[in-house]
Parts: C-alpha cells; sequence; structure tokens
C-alpha cells in the first residue's frame, strides 16, 4: 500500500471471521516542482507525484532543494498567520535559505534561522503598511528589515 505515492497513512482492522476494513488517507497536494525536466506534485508524505492533470492554487518551488528543508518551512508557515494559499512561488537557494512570492507580487527574502518569528514580522509589516506599495521585504540579516518599494 505504501508504495502508491499517493498514500498518506493507511490502518487495516480484522472483523472477525474473515473480512478486513482497510482505511485509507490521499496525501494532500502542497506544491509543484520540476525533476529531470518533469513536473510532480509534492505530497504532505515528502513523496513526488507525477502530475497527471494540473492544480490551481499551488505554488511552485524553485530550486534544488531537501524534503526536510520544504517541510521546515512549511511547517512555519503554518504556525504563523501566513496564509500558504497565498504564496504563489517558493525559491530554495544552496545557503538553506527560501525566497517567497505572494499572488500579490510581494517577495519576502527569509533567513536561513529563525523562520517562525522572519514569517510574523513579515505579516505585521504587510497589516501595517498595506496602504504603501512594498514590493520586497528582505528579513535575511540579524537585527536589519529592508523594504523596497
Amino acid at each position: 500500500i505504501l508504495s502508491n505515492n499517493l498514500v498518506e497513512k493507511y490502518s487495516v482492522f480484522k472483523i472477525y471471521p474473515s473480512k478486513l476494513y482497510i482505511k485509507i488517507d490521499k496525501t494532500e497536494f502542497l506544491a509543484r516542482l520540476k525533476r529531470n525536466g518533469e513536473d510532480f506534485f509534492l505530497g504532505s508524505n515528502g513523496k513526488l507525484i507525477e502530475i497527471k492533470e494540473q492544480q490551481d492554487g499551488l505554488p511552485f518551488i524553485f530550486g534544488n532543494f531537501k524534503k526536510e528543508n520544504f517541510f521546515e518551512l512549511k511547517r512555519a508557515i503554518d504556525e504563523t498567520n501566513f496564509n500558504y494559499s497565498r504564496i504563489k512561488e517558493l525559491f530554495f537557494f544552496k545557503l538553506g535559505r527560501w525566497d517567497i512570492k505572494t499572488d500579490t507580487g510581494i517577495i519576502i527574502k527569509l533567513p536561513k534561522y529563525n523562520l517562525k518569528k522572519s514569517l510574523e514580522l513579515s505579516i505585521k509589516i504587510l497589516l501595517e503598511d498595506d496602504k504603501k506599495k512594498i514590493n520586497e521585504i528582505d528579513l535575511r540579516q540579524n537585527n536589519q528589515i529592508i523594504i523596497n518599494g
């Protein structure tokens, strides 16, 4: 069962005398990416699923990342009020850090560490400065924020 990339988890119950009940939970598609020229979904189970049909609203990931890198970022996003569905693109850099491009075109440059704190700060900046035209928030330096408009 686990060899199927669409399976998140499963459980098997034996109903005596001769029946089995199998419950299968499908993985959730979290992002799209390209590997070796082919398009894939990244599932919540950490597996790559070949794209058979497009699904709108999923961010596209650029860069050569490890699954652990992505799930660390996803966990930080889930622990904040940052709306994952507003992310259009994710860029991973060899240094181990991410940039986020939102559906409104704002680029948020995150540091390698303290992702949750940086995301919370970017949310605060965007909420307070919603009248200004912010194009980029750079949070890569300690104790420094650079905002470009």
